[in-house]
């Protein structure tokens, strides 16, 4: 997604799934890949996430993307913007306790607007998995901090923003805020751990490598400009 690579969705979806999967595997397979791209959009920007999903669902098998949820689960009501607010801000103390309050300082300063919009718009409803959803998929909490991780590492210019994902991802198991996630207690412990992490970042870089090709930056490859 970071890349800006639509075509790769559909190999890593290939790769994901096997003929011996049952239909319904598939499907949730695909809705998690769906999700985790709405999610980038923290990271990468809209624009991004619009050409992968869009070519993602073009891509998929029929069978597949016939039954791809079509409810959407994040409008905001005056019934649940309340909770949407609560939500964004029980996971910001998460990832940057004990640093949150001053972190929300710091980037009031530059802009008063910007960890309001943060907070409501991104942590509470992007990030935050919608409460008593019935539909579409549940990225976790773990694995929505492997997502920010993801995609800063591939990026460039961005390295206090990679450790503190890394460290908010750590933070998961310290305060059992993984304890819902599909992981398990120990993919969870695992990932969190110096060699979890040191494979998320590896595995990383080696993606960025091979959709780049080796080239010297990979946020947005390939530009020049004449003057």
């Amino acid at each position: 997604m970071t890349m800006n690579s639509p075509d790769t969705l559909g190999i890593l979806f290939n790769q994901a799934t096997s003929a011996s999967q049952s239909a319904e595997e598939s499907v949730a397979t695909a809705e998690l890949m769906r999700e985790i791209g709405l999610k980038c959009i923290s990271f990468n920007g809209i624009p991004r996430t619009i050409n992968c999903l869009n070519a993602f669902k073009s891509g998929l098998p029929e069978s597949v993307a016939a039954k791809l949820s079509k409810t959407p689960t994040r409008t905001p009501t005056v019934e649940n913007i309340n909770e949407i607010r609560e939500r964004g801000r029980d996971l910001w103390d998460s990832i940057y306790r004990p640093f949150e309050n001053k972190l929300y300082e710091k980037l009031a300063d530059a802009h008063p607007d910007l960890p309001v919009h943060i907070l409501n718009g991104n942590y509470g409803a992007l990030l935050s998995d919608p409460a008593g959803r019935s539909t579409g998929a549940n990225a976790g909490r773990v694995l929505t901090s492997i997502v920010a991780v993801a995609c800063l590492r591939a990026q460039t210019g961005v390295g206090p923003q990679v450790t503190s994902h890394v460290f908010g991802l750590r933070k998961a198991l310290e305060d059992g805020t993984w304890e819902n996630d599909v992981e398990g207690e120990k993919g969870a412990k695992w990932l969190a751990s110096d060699e979890g992490n040191t494979w998320i970042l590896n595995s990383v870089d080696r993606i960025v490598e091979s959709i780049s090709q080796g080239g010297e930056t990979n946020f947005a490859p390939g530009r020049t400009f004449k003057l």
